[in-house]
C-alpha cells in the first residue's frame, strides 16, 4: 500500500512518521536490546523567567521521559501540541528521521525559521535527552564524544545605567571578582546623550566617542582578567557599524556582536571585513542554511547559534562543523533556563570550535533552582556523565514560576 502524497503537507492528516518512513525511506522500527520504545505523549509548560521559557517533556512506554526546552517566544507550546501526532508511536532513538520529518510536516508553518524551527527544537533537546536515558549515555556522546570536560560560560551582563561607563566598569570588576566569570558580555546599542535619530541607524562622532568610552572603561578595568564581548543588537547602519568597529581596534574586543540588521549578508560582510575587531553574528538565522552563507562569505570571525531556537542539539553540531570548515569557533548565544543551558554544554563539549556559552540570568536569584544540580560553577559548565543531558527538573520550582494559564507537567 502506497502513500497518499496529498495528504503530506496536510496538518491534518493521520499518517505517522513511521508510514513515511516505511513507505519512503524503507526504515524498520524494530530493534533489539531493549530499544523498541515508543514515544507515547509530549507536553509543555511556559515558566516566565526573565524570558518565557519553554520546557517540553516527551513521554514513553518504557516509562522513560526526556526534557528539553524551546527557544522563548509566542506560539510554541501550540505548535508543539500540532507536531504531537506526528511523534507518538515513534521510536524516540530516531532523532535525525523524526526531526527531518517534523520539518516536512511542518513546511506550512514556515519550517525554514522562525517559531516554528523553535518548537522543533525543544522537541530535538528533549529527544537527546531521551535517547541518553534510554541507551544510558550523556547527551554528549550521541552527538560523537567530547573534547573537554567543561564548558566555558560568558555572563551577559547589566547595570541601572548602561549607558554610564563607570557603572558597567563597576559591574565587570563585581562580576569577575565576586562571581568568578572570566568571561563578560555588555550591551552598546545604549542611549549616548547625543543621538538625534535613532530611527535612521547612523552614529554620530559623539555617538561612537560615547560607546567607545565604555568599551575602554571595562576593558581596562577587567585588564587580562576576563575577556569582554559588546552587543549591537543589530542596531546600526553599514557605514555606522564600520566605524565603530575600526574605533574600537585599539581595545582589547573579544567581539563586537550584531552590529548590522540580519537580513542583508552582502552588508554583513563588508563590515566584518572591513576591520581588526572581531565580528560575530549568528543568533538570528535559522538552521545550517541559513548560517551557511555567513560563513561560506567569511562574513563572521565567530559565529553565535541560538541552539534551542537555531534547530536544536544536532543542528547546532552541524553548524559547528561547517564552521570549523573555515577556522571560524562557536559562541553559542543562550537566553535559556538551565535546561537549553546544559543541553548547550553538551554540544559544546562535543565539537573542536567551542568558545563559550552565553549565561543571561545572573540577575535572576531562582535561575538554579529550576533543576536539581548545580550547573555553572565559577563561571565553567561542567559535563555531567549521567544519562541524557544530567538535569532534573525541579517540579516545585516549575509550578511556582510558571506563566499564568499554563498546566503542570506530568510527573510520569
Amino acid at each position: 500500500m502506497g502513500v497518499d502524497y496529498t495528504r503530506l503537507h496536510d496538518p491534518n492528516a493521520e499518517y505517522t512518521m513511521r508510514e513515511l518512513s516505511a513507505e519512503t525511506m524503507g526504515v524498520t522500527r524494530e530493534r533489539g536490546g531493549g530499544r523498541d520504545v515508543e514515544i507515547t505523549d509530549i507536553q509543555t509548560t511556559m515558566v516566565d523567567g526573565n524570558f518565557p521559557w519553554t520546557l517540553v517533556r516527551i513521554y514513553t512506554d518504557a516509562g522513560i521521559v526526556g526534557t528539553g526546552e524551546a527557544y522563548w517566544g509566542a506560539g510554541a507550546p501550540e505548535l508543539i501540541e500540532r507536531m504531537a501526532p506526528f511523534l507518538r508511536g515513534e521510536n524516540p532513538l530516531d532523532i535525525d528521521r523524526l526531526t527531518e520529518h517534523l520539518v516536512q510536516k511542518m513546511s506550512g508553518e514556515g519550517s525554514i525559521g522562525g517559531v516554528t524551527v523553535t518548537a522543533i527544537s525543544g522537541i530535538e533537546v528533549a529527544l537527546h535527552d531521551l535517547a541518553g536515558k534510554i541507551l544510558e549515555v550523556p547527551a554528549y556522546q550521541l552527538l560523537g564524544g567530547k573534547y573537554r570536560d567543561e564548558v566555558r560560560v560568558y555572563c551577559d551582563c547589566h547595570t541601572e545605567d548602561e549607558a554610564d561607563p563607570i557603572s558597567c566598569a563597576d559591574e565587570a570588576e563585581r562580576v569577575v571578582e565576586e562571581l568568578g566569570y572570566d568571561a563578560l558580555k555588555f550591551d552598546l546599542d545604549v542611549p549616548s546623550g547625543h543621538e538625534k535619530d535613532r530611527a535612521n541607524r547612523h552614529l554620530r562622532k559623539p555617538e561612537i566617542e560615547h560607546k567607545a568610552s565604555i568599551v575602554e572603561a571595562i576593558t581596562e578595568r577587567v585588564g587580562s582578567r576576563a575577556d569582554v564581548a559588546f552587543d549591537c543588537h543589530w542596531t546600526f547602519s553599514g557605514g555606522s557599524a564600520k566605524r565603530l568597529a575600526k574605533r574600537l581596534e585599539e581595545y582589547d574586543v573579544w567581539w563586537l556582536e550584531d552590529p548590522v540588521p540580519p537580513e542583508n549578508h552582502d552588508v554583513q560582510r563588508e563590515v566584518t571585513q572591513s576591520t581588526t575587531t572581531p565580528i560575530t553574528v549568528g543568533e538570528n538565522v535559522y538552521r545550517k542554511h541559513g548560517q551557511r552563507r555567513l560563513l561560506e562569505e567569511q562574513a563572521v570571525d565567530i559565529i553565535a547559534p541560538d541552539m534551542p531556537k537555531v534547530g536544536g542539539m544536532r543542528e547546532t553540531r552541524k553548524i559547528a562543523d561547517l564552521a570549523d570548515l573555515y577556522y571560524v569557533p562557536v559562541a553559542m548565544h543562550n537566553v535559556a533556563s538551565p535546561v537549553a543551558t546544559m543541553a548547550s554544554a553538551h554540544v559544546g563539549a562535543a565539537i573542536s570550535n567551542s568558545l563559550a556559552v552565553e549565561y543571561h540570568s545572573y540577575e535572576l536569584e531562582w535561575w538554579s533552582d529550576l533543576v536539581e544540580e548545580d550547573v555553572i560553577e565559577d563561571g565553567y559548565i561542567e559535563i555531567p556523565e549521567t544519562p541524557g543531558l544530567g538535569v532534573t527538573l525541579d517540579l516545585d520550582t516549575v509550578e511556582e514560576h510558571m506563566v499564568e494559564g499554563e498546566e503542570l507537567f506530568d510527573e510520569m
